[in-house]
């Protein structure tokens, strides 16, 4: 088996005295792990931060076997957010996402689009917390757990949604709501459209809800808890009243 594509570097960890594993989401093949040659040398540890962007030349005997990978560097990656300690905590914090609820060997194109947008905006630390919300949106839609925020799911009506039912992930109007609004999940007005300018308040009712289906429909079937820099996050980008 044999390929080459554009990849993320997820996490990597030392093996042997010289190598490291390297958990990769490539393109078209999904997320792959593979040995890295020198993968311990100070020059190749750059490579194997999370959020890298690579160019993976793979090779294994067999799709059952763990391959072994040669990696080319593809722009500044982790470097060019050296100095923004918030949008490298953003960085871990999606790699550990896709990471975690990704299945080994299987094509998430979608996933990895999320991910490279994602990436871009980092540079832009006024949008990059809402394109994160985004970012898991389409992670959960590519899992095949899409919310479906078109309409409210009790009358149809595509007015005045603000709530999500936390059972099904799917939008409820205001007056359709109302009876039920402390069991409901705030939809903030972004994720209904790009021409919706940001309130406070709302990237954090877009974690909690992006959260909330991630656990319940990603990570609670796994036994595993939601990814510890993705929590670590929420409570920076608090401190920083980014919420």
């Amino acid at each position: 088996m044999e390929f080459q594509d554009d990849a993320f570097v997820l996490a990597a960890r030392a093996h042997g005295e010289t190598g490291a594993i390297v958990d990769l989401l490539t393109r078209s093949h999904g997320r792959v792990l593979a040995f890295v040659v020198g993968g311990a040398s100070r020059k190749m540890k750059p490579f194997l931060q999370p959020g890298a962007r690579v160019l993976a030349d793979y090779r294994a005997r067999t799709s059952e076997h763990l391959g072994s990978v040669r990696m080319e560097p593809v722009g500044e990656g982790a470097a060019a957010l050296f100095d923004d300690r918030l949008a490298l905590a953003g960085l871990a914090a999606a790699a550990s996402v896709a990471q975690g609820a990704l299945h080994e060997r299987e094509p998430h194109p979608g996933a990895y689009l999320a991910l490279e947008a994602l990436c871009e905006a980092l540079v832009h630390p006024e949008i990059w917390p809402a394109v994160f919300v985004r970012f898991e949106l389409g992670l959960l839609d590519d899992l095949g757990f899409g919310l479906d925020l078109s309409k409210c799911a009790a009358t149809g009506s595509t007015d005045d949604l603000i709530w999500v039912s936390p059972k099904t992930g799917r939008a409820v109007s205001a007056e359709a709501g109302r009876p039920y609004a402390d069991r409901m999940l705030t939809l903030p007005p972004f994720l209904l459209g790009s021409q919706q300018r940001l309130q406070p308040g709302d990237v954090g009712a877009g974690f909690a809800l992006t959260g909330h289906f991630l656990e319940m429909f990603v990570f609670h079937p796994l036994n595993k808890p939601l990814p510890t820099p993705r929590l670590r996050l929420v409570d920076q980008l608090s401190d920083a009243r980014m919420l």
